[in-house]
């Protein structure tokens, strides 16, 4: 019997400086992104990082966005982010939570947004 091992890739913290928001004193402006990923990964009982989702095309892909231009909301963000984590056919599920920490301050120390998107 053959047992079906899945992997959860993950990255937390992840400090990203975006163009983001829709409010005035926002436009034209970057500010810190705070984001957690998470991918669910069907593996097998290899040694080898081909055959997993490296961490850093996370790091990679947050970047990437952010370095794109302004996006108006973290919804988006998180959408984008988490439709490149689902464009490498071995994720199956990707969870995507984007914190803004200067959303509310400082009254809270962050407000954002979780999205999670799975292989249809």
């Amino acid at each position: 019997m053959s047992a079906l091992l899945s992997s959860k890739v993950f990255v937390t913290g992840l400090k990203v400086q975006a163009q983001i928001g829709v409010y005035r004193h926002e436009i034209g402006r970057v500010q810190p992104l705070i984001v957690d990923v998470e991918l669910d990964v069907p593996t097998g009982e290899s040694d080898r990082l081909a055959e997993t989702v490296n961490y850093e095309t996370i790091l990679q892909a947050a970047q990437q966005l952010a370095a794109e231009g302004h996006i108006d909301l973290v919804e988006t963000f998180a959408h984008r982010l988490a439709g490149r984590c689902l464009a490498d056919p071995r994720v199956t599920r990707a969870r995507v939570r984007i914190e803004k920490p200067l959303a509310l301050a400082p009254d809270a120390v962050g407000a954002g947004v979780e999205i999670t998107l799975v292989r249809g």
